[in-house]
């Protein structure tokens, strides 16, 4: 007898879907972005980004209220302040923007995770990611300005401390500072593979980010390299992270594959502003099912192998799945 094989009995309905589904998303895997602003009573939308807001700390404390009450856990600060400087000053200052927004949280909002980006180029009037010279990102002396920034936002009350400018050394130079200043149990979150990236778009409209010169390529990755990524996710497991992320997400599954594979400490993708954007519009123009495909791209990255996913559907996606 001839026997055919007959894989869609395990297809046959939703409860048998169910109980042999290989990855399954849940609301702690997801990291909800949010974008605090000075002023009070604002809640502004960002044109490239339905659904994503510009909030003043009142209305952030109350979006991570929301956010917690969904079953998201976890957020992650992007301060826009209303004053910026050539060295990015606002990113350090004990009262800036981003330290109150994560005093707010903390005090206010119970068993919320508060991860902070720690970058510059929110901060700078130039917009890039560092100390500039003649045109050029100095690395070292960025690094100074990095570790002032990550001690800050520890002292501040933040859980984990992202940075993402991918100057070299940035991870050791943030793990030495927040040693030093007692912060030794404070988790680094380290954006390890950061490429230069056409999907940052609509971040650069909520963050007020976008370079007035150039462009980030000379410190951000080149799309095209692998190995070079290995390389990057090496030096910051040696310096110190404790979660390798990659990102952005979608187009680099491939990457975020080979770093779960090869190191053993938890792997974050972000699936970053174009990707939402992208999923909204088809989406308001009827071509696609929302929910449906952002359901179906985070459970790619999921099964690519990140454990953290940080995404603007973070919301939406928890309701859904609870």
């Amino acid at each position: 007898m001839n026997l055919i094989e007959r894989p869609r009995r395990l297809r046959r309905t939703e409860s048998i879907r169910a109980l042999v589904r290989e990855t399954r998303l849940s609301p702690d895997d997801f990291v909800y972005p949010l974008f605090v602003c000075e002023g009070e009573g604002v809640r502004r939308e960002v044109s490239s980004m339905p659904g994503v807001f510009n909030l003043s700390i009142d209305h952030l404390v109350k979006e991570a209220e929301a956010a917690r009450g969904a079953g998201v856990r976890s957020v992650i600060l992007f301060g826009v302040p209303d004053q910026k400087d050539p060295v990015g000053s606002q990113a350090y200052a004990e009262d800036g923007i981003t330290q109150r927004a994560i005093r707010a949280i903390k005090r206010e909002v119970k068993d919320v995770l508060v991860i902070t980006d720690n970058c510059l180029c929110e901060y700078t009037d130039h917009g890039h990611c560092g100390v500039i010279e003649s045109g050029e990102v100095l690395n070292d002396p960025t690094l100074e300005l990095l570790a002032r920034t990550a001690v800050s936002q520890a002292e501040a009350g933040a859980d984990i401390i992202a940075p993402s400018n991918m100057m070299d050394g940035f991870v050791a130079a943030i793990r030495d500072a927040l040693d030093e200043a007692g912060f030794e149990q404070t988790p680094i979150m380290s954006y390890a593979v950061k490429y230069a990236s056409g999907f940052y778009g609509p971040f650069r409209e909520a963050a007020g980010s976008t370079p007035q010169f150039g462009d980030r390529r000379a410190y951000q990755m080149d799309p095209a390299n692998v190995r070079e990524a290995m390389r990057e996710a090496e030096m910051d497991f040696e310096q110190g992270a404790d979660i390798l992320m990659v990102k952005p997400a979608l187009p680099y599954l491939d990457i975020i594959r080979a770093i779960s594979e090869r190191f053993d400490l938890p792997v974050a993708a972000y699936q970053v502003s174009g990707e939402y954007a992208m999923i909204k519009a088809a989406a308001r123009l009827g071509w696609i099912d929302e929910e449906r495909v952002a359901l179906e791209s985070l459970t790619s990255i999921k099964r690519a192998g990140a454990g953290i996913i940080l995404t603007y559907f973070a919301v939406e996606m928890a309701k859904r799945l609870s």
